[in-house]
């Protein structure tokens, strides 16, 4: 007994001692990944020396000796930190996935080769201005570099993922920088999702005067109804409850979230609104959540002078940010820059189409897509006058398109001579407002609103190709439409001039929180879905408290967590349930309930993630949503997870008759708007009950409301996923102007899934006052300290300097890396 003791412990103790070599090792093998951010080193493609200091944040401060030697250093830069999230993105852009991860992205793979935007990018190369496309060669060459010097070194590969996921690396191209900003295009439009769902809703609902509730118009003039869908597409009817295929749910894939599109803030003050006498600009653009982040900030010094701000790693620009002169920030513009159109087929040849002039054949192409694993797939890509045909298999297109019928797209960002880049370039070296706003111009795909100040105005202006549609178009652009009928049909682009356009306002300040900007008849309406109709009145009030605004003020209002939604809508759903009755004993519904609504009746709508409100609140209007869409949409119901607070207040309000989704079209008596309330306010307090106890008073928002920074690819893998997965708990929530958009579904359906990647907030009387943050932090590579050092910063409401003076950057840099070119 006392040998096997012995020996079992000998194993024991050597099977420690080799788990100990082998992380040990691994931990080798996946930490020589990490750059050096303090060295010398020789390098063809650039001209002159490339300086990159990187400051206490690493945030690298890059010195060139021309602009193109500048962006040879952002390339270098983006690739020594985010070399895997480049990669992927490109390969997503290209429909290239699967050859890494196999089968399961496959469906990623199809609908990305059938936009063919990577075709596009290359095609656009051409078009930009000749300082684009220099700025493009170079950034192209400071990656490559950076993949030289990996191979050359035996740099870990690169990443760490590149370890799992091993594949060649391509070297880097002018083509991949523009294919990303498509990419951001598709991460940015929502209108094909929304079509295909009007169009299901439409014919889905018995009494079509509910489409009007359920998939309301933002506040303001409404427009004459639309067709009936079936009229339009007869047998489409008879598809409302065709099986559909599982969508692409990857985190990988660009759709995995798309249902949130683009939301974003910015706002500016005049000086005259100012208290520094000088003009404020704020922006926080809003995006999926991921680790690392999308943003990745930077410094660059041009000949025309330093800019700072975000960057997306893969595009040599900065996005949103300042120079000395002119401060620029985006926002999602929600411009209708989409339209499907159902075609006709020929009976007797199926590969031809209707056109108003007759049939004609589609223009068809094949595409491989190689898989790991597996064997190679085929596809048969074709287009019609009016854009890529997608299969039945995308977006639910399967339940909207009648047999002999397919579906095509048509959409600005399927451009391929797409100069956003260019206009991206020109904004970041213009001077003036105005000079900014006319290299909006050239702006293609995504269309965003670009608010911009200079010392002494503020403006904003909605940029990005807005199609030319016929006033007797069919559908408006709201559902599908016929693609045969002529008057339905795109007739080009609208000039630059009919992009909305504010400047200089009479009050001083103006902003966007992606809601409506303006109220125009169609076809000059700019849009008929908008990203926000809440969150604008919350920062009108701010706005209007004060005379001048600060710095801080600016950022107090990026870090509001107060509802107006809870506020105006708490009144209404409960009207009837306050302080009703006696009060009901312990342990029974009706005391839980009472406490419930005890709590509200006290609450100012501040979604604190410390607060028990928020929960019971963002429960209650949950499951109101669904009491009400359910029984009147069956399946679809779960396409409306969100609650909408214009179709709630409608039917609260009994608007045009809305308080018909009250009654249950199943029960034999006719239930009040009540008494929906009140079950649903019950159903919530059963599902906070099983999931975080019956203690009310106990409960926190923020352990709901956790912010998922996910890793994309090893977020997944067990025991991984906590090393390299960040969660915080959050405040905020749907439609507060911190933003914190909740997942909507699954066992954690208020999950901080979609917000703001980046907070900026400048200030021109004192530039160097400008602060700015991002969500987690500089580096991709997990077993970096800058992998997640911003994050709780971030979480806190904290940021960091945002200082053009070199001296600064060096005083307390991490690293100074010198870039020399190669003799010749």
């Amino acid at each position: 007994m006392a040998l096997i003791f012995k020996w079992l412990l000998r194993l024991t103790g050597g099977a420690i001692v080799l788990a100990l070599i082998a992380v040990l090792v691994l931990y080798f093998l996946l930490s020589r990944s990490l750059p050096d951010y303090d060295k010398r080193l020789t390098v063809a493609g650039t001209s002159t020396p490339v300086e990159i200091v990187r400051d206490n944040a690493n945030v690298p401060h890059i010195f060139g000796g021309n602009d193109a030697d500048t962006f040879f250093g952002l390339g270098y830069a983006h690739a020594q930190d985010r070399l895997w999230q480049m990669v992927t993105l490109r390969r997503t852009v290209q429909g290239r996935l699967s050859e890494v991860f196999g089968a399961r992205t496959i469906e990623i793979d199809k609908l990305m080769r059938r936009f063919a935007l990577y075709d596009l990018a290359r095609r656009s190369v051409a078009a930009q201005d000749a300082a684009t496309q220099e700025a493009l060669t170079a950034y192209a060459a400071g990656v490559n570099a950076r993949l030289a010097e990996i191979n050359q070194e035996a740099l870990g590969r690169g990443a760490p993922e590149m370890f799992l996921f091993n594949a060649p690396v391509a070297p880097w191209q002018p083509a991949d920088s523009i294919a990303i900003i498509k990419l951001m295009a598709v991460q940015l439009s929502s209108h094909l999702e929304n079509e295909v769902l009007y169009a299901r809703a439409s014919l889905e609902l018995d009494d079509e005067a509910r489409l009007a509730d359920i998939m309301p118009l933002a506040p303001g003039s409404g427009i004459a109804a639309l067709p009936d869908y079936a009229a339009l597409m007869p047998g489409a009817r008879a598809l409302r409850h065709a099986s559909l295929p599982e969508r692409p749910r990857d985190p990988l894939s660009p759709f995995h979230k798309r249902a949130f599109a683009g939301a974003s803030n910015a706002w500016a003050a005049a000086p005259a609104r100012s208290a520094s006498g000088g003009t404020l600009l704020a922006n926080d653009p809003h995006l999926g959540f991921s680790a690392p982040s999308i943003w990745y900030l930077a410094r660059l010094q041009l000949d025309s002078g330093g800019v700072i701000g975000g960057t997306i790693p893969g595009v040599p620009v900065v996005m949103t940010g300042r120079s000395h002169d002119l401060g620029w920030a985006i926002t999602s513009s929600y411009m209708d820059d989409q339209d499907i159109f159902i075609e006709k087929l020929n009976p007797d040849n199926p590969a031809e189409y209707l056109t108003p002039e007759g049939h004609k054949p589609f223009r068809t192409e094949r595409s491989i897509i190689h898989i790991k694993d597996a064997d190679p797939v085929t596809l048969t890509l074709r287009w019609s006058d009016n854009g890529p045909i997608l299969p039945g298999s995308h977006y639910d297109l399967a339940t909207i398109t009648p047999p002999g019928h397919v579906a095509a797209l048509s959409w600005t960002a399927l451009s391929d001579a797409d100069t956003t880049m260019s206009a991206g370039m020109s904004i970041m070296h213009a001077k003036t407002v105005e000079t900014a706003l006319d290299a909006g111009r050239l702006y293609v795909a995504p269309s965003q609103n670009l608010t911009l100040v200079d010392q002494d105005t503020i403006a904003m202006k909605t940029v990005g190709a807005m199609p030319r549609r016929n006033a007797r178009h069919d559908t408006q652009g709201r559902m599908p439409a016929r693609g045969w009928v002529r008057q339905n049909r795109w007739q080009g682009i609208s000039p630059y001039s009919a992009n909305p356009e504010f400047v200089a306002p009479a009050g001083g300040v103006l902003g966007n929180t992606n809601n409506k900007t303006v109220d125009r008849p169609f076809p000059l309406h700019v849009s008929f879905l908008w990203g926000d109709t809440q969150r604008v009145y919350r920062w009108r009030k701010l706005m209007q408290n004060r005379e001048v605004h600060t710095r801080d003020s600016f950022i107090e209002a990026q870090l509001d967590t107060v509802s107006f939604t809870a506020r105006s809508l708490l009144p209404l759903i409960g009207a009837d349930l306050w302080f009703t009755g006696e009060a009901a004993p312990d342990g029974t519904p009706e005391r839980q309930r009472q406490r419930a609504l005890d709590l509200l009746s006290e609450w100012n709508g501040e979604m604190n993630e410390h607060l028990p409100e928020p929960l019971i609140y963002a429960a209650w209007l949950r499951a109101l949503q669904d009491r009400l869409t359910r029984d009147d949409l069956g399946p679809l119901a779960h396409e409306f997870s969100h609650p909408d607070p214009v179709f709630i207040e409608r039917v609260y309000r009994d608007i045009d008759g809305a308080a018909a989704w009250c009654d249950v079209r199943q029960s034999t008596r006719v239930e009040s708007c009540t008494d929906i309330s009140r079950m649903a306010l019950d159903d919530a307090l059963v599902w906070i009950n099983e999931t975080y106890g019956t203690a009310l008073e106990s409960l926190r928002w923020g352990d709901a409301h956790q912010a998922t920074h996910d890793h994309q690819v090893l977020g997944e893998v067990p025991l991984l996923r906590y090393f390299v997965n960040i969660r915080q708990s959050t405040s905020g929530g749907d439609h507060t102007l911190l933003r914190g958009r909740t997942k909507g579904t699954g066992p954690d359906p208020f999950q901080n899934v979609h917000g703001a990647g980046y907070r900026g907030v400048y200030d021109f009387a004192d530039p160097d006052s400008s602060v700015f943050i991002v969500s987690t932090g500089q580096s991709g590579h997990f077993l970096s300290r800058h992998y997640d050092d911003m994050a709780q910063l971030w979480r806190r409401g904290e940021y960091i300097p945002m200082s053009l003076d070199p001296e600064l950057a060096r005083a307390a840099a991490v690293g100074i890396t010198v870039l020399e070119p190669l003799a010749r």
